[in-house]
């Protein structure tokens, strides 16, 4: 069982990226998946999160109107595209898959797994 987050990188101000996060041993079909960043000397929190099935997603009020989730259960892959990037979105970026509902609410903890983070970083 293993949930894999990919796409970091290094990107100037305005710029986009897209993260994927992968399951491997299991079926994102019936888990909801959130997203969770931590900057160096912050703590972690949720960036944005999406239900099961699609059709309820929540975001930080910080990144509301440049990220975007969506799923694709065929793929079993949840993405977060990044657009409009700016230097206090530098951060490590998680994702982590919970059985049932999702909530900003809920901490990483709370969740049922999680996997390596990927680096993002908005410099000019």
């Amino acid at each position: 069982v293993q949930l894999q987050a990919s796409g970091g990188g290094l990107v100037q101000p305005g710029g986009s990226l897209r993260l994927s996060c992968a399951a491997s041993g299991f079926s994102l079909d019936d888990y909801g998946v959130g997203w969770f960043r931590q900057a160096p000397g912050k703590e972690r929190e949720g960036v944005s999160c999406i239900s099961s099935r699609a059709d309820t997603t929540y975001y930080a009020d910080s990144v509301k109107g440049r990220f975007t989730i969506s799923k694709d259960n065929a793929k079993n892959t949840v993405y977060l595209q990044m657009n409009s990037l700016k230097p206090e979105d530098t951060a490590v970026y998680y994702c982590a898959a919970r059985w049932g509902l999702v909530s900003l609410h809920f901490p990483i903890t709370d969740y049922d797994y999680s996997g390596q983070g990927t680096q993002v970083t908005v410099s000019s």
